[in-house]
Order: structure tokens, then sequence, then C-alpha cells
């Protein structure tokens, strides 16, 4: 029998803990502070973005979002990043990704201060990571290592496939599960015969945003399949996972919405707040 893994439930949880740690800070009279910078309309990072102001209420950390049209000069962008590492009301500092294509991304990310970079994606960061120090990992990624410990679901020699090879999400991913002696196959759009790989995981780990890219028979029998895929339309949310079927084959599956999502917004808020107590000294 399949285990749907509420994310939701155990997003909700994590929350409760962190509201522990904000009033902590708030006894010393220190408001944690989270500035994150949207440039242009993409209708996922808004969706994103209203999820983590409203989680960010919830548990008590102040959310100021910073707005800019799609035309943004990377000057102006650059700009406000300086002001912010400076501002010591602000703890934590997200730039929602993508950005516009004539913005260099990874400029942009290596101007935030690896002090408030609460993504996890600045050089010193993403090094530290390499190196086995999780304190500040990617939140997307640091999220699905949590709910594998919340499910007691365990990694260690297990054959995990991830289908994603990005800086967010597949690369810092396989370094963590490496870190938990799994044995990590990282896929993404140019390898042959995906189907090849992903039979063979016990776990698999898809986060391409293209709706249905993983079906049954890609699926070994018993596998936990963990779908961080997003796909926004206006009627609805998709994931990667053709999940009614997948979900006949699964021992573990997360649905889209309220799988992965939750635990992504989730640790924006641990991050923020490990930022914040290291900031001010408080522990």
């Amino acid at each position: 029998m399949v285990v749907v893994i509420d994310g939701k439930r155990i997003a909700k949880e994590i929350r409760e803990e962190l509201k522990k740690r904000v009033e902590k800070l708030k006894e010393k009279n220190i408001k944690p502070t989270l500035a994150i910078i949207l440039v242009g309309d993409n209708p996922a990072s808004i969706l994103y973005i209203t999820n983590k102001q409203k989680a960010a209420r919830e548990v008590g950390i102040e959310c100021i979002i910073h707005k800019f049209s799609e035309e943004a000069e990377e000057e102006e962008v650059l700009g406000l990043i300086q002001r912010l590492n400076e501002d010591e009301k602000i703890h934590g500092i997200i730039v929602q990704l993508p950005l516009p294509k004539h913005l260099n991304e990874q400029i942009i990310l290596d101007s935030i201060s690896p002090e408030k970079d609460v993504d996890g994606l600045t050089p010193f960061n993403a090094g530290n990571l390499s190196l086995g120090n999780e304190r500040i990992a990617p939140c997307t990624p640091k999220g699905i290592i949590k709910l594998l410990e919340k499910m007691k679901i365990e990694v260690e020699g297990k054959n995990v496939v991830i289908v994603n090879n990005s800086n967010v999400v597949g690369k810092p991913l396989a370094l963590m599960l490496t870190n938990r002696f799994a044995t990590v196959t990282l896929c993404h759009v140019k390898t042959k015969d995906l189907k090849e790989h992903t039979k063979k995981a016990d776990i698999l780990i898809t986060a391409t945003g293209v709706p249905c890219l993983i079906k049954a028979d890609m699926v070994k029998e018993g596998a936990v399949v963990i779908d961080a895929g997003i796909k926004y339309s206006e009627k609805r949310i998709e994931g990667d996972v053709d999940f009614e079927n997948v979900k006949k084959k699964a021992s573990y599956i997360t649905p889209v919405p309220g799988g992965v999502g939750p635990m992504t917004v989730a640790m924006v808020l641990e991050n923020t707040l490990i930022l914040a107590e290291s900031l001010t000294g408080v522990e």
C-alpha cells in the first residue's frame, strides 16, 4: 500500500518548532527579517513568494518584497543587494529565480553576502556544502532530505536517481545524499534513455517542470518517488510524475502540490533563522 507523503503536515510541524526560535530572538528585541527580490511577473515566482510571505508571517518572520520590472537593469538589482547586505536589520536575502534572460544570474547571486544567503547559492556556501557543511544548504534539497528523514526513509546504500542537474536542486541534493552514503545517479536533459536509469532507482527524485515526464513504466516496483517538479498554469499546478499511475507501483510518493513545495518554504524560514541567530549572536 503506497504512502502519500504529506509535506503540508510535516512543514507545519517544522514551522511550530521555528516559532519558538523566533520568540527567543524577539525576547532580545531582534526581529528576524527576510528580503525577497523579484524581477518580472513570472506566475510561478509570484506563487512561491506569496507562499513564503504567508509562512514567514505565521512564524513571526518579517518578509519584505522588493519588486523590479521585467526590464530592470543589472546595476539596479546589484545596487539593492548591496544596500541589503549593509542593512543590519536584514538577516536573509533571496533573489527569486528564474531571472529575465538579460540579467546574469550568477553575478547577481554572487553579490549576496554569504552571511545573508538564504538559498545557499553563493560560491562560499556552495563550497561549504561540497565539503560536507550543510548549515546553509539550498532550500529544496534541504527540504527533500528533511522529508526523507521525517518519514524514516533510509538512504544509506540505496540507489538514488535525481532527474535534475541544476545548482539549485540536483547538484546540491546529490552532494547531500552522497554525504549520507547513497549511490547517486544525476540525470539531465542530455541523458540518453532516461528510463534505463529511473527503473533502477530505489529512490527517484525529479525536478524538471515537465508534466507527466515520469510514467509508471519508468519506475521500479516499491520505489520511493519524490516529485519536486512544478508547472504552473491558470487551471492547475502539475508535477513531473504521472501521479495516479505511478502511485500504484511506489511505496512512498509525494503529491504536487502539497509535497516538496511546503518543505522548501519551511527551509527558507529555517535558513533565515539560522542566519539571524548567527548575525545577532543568539543561539
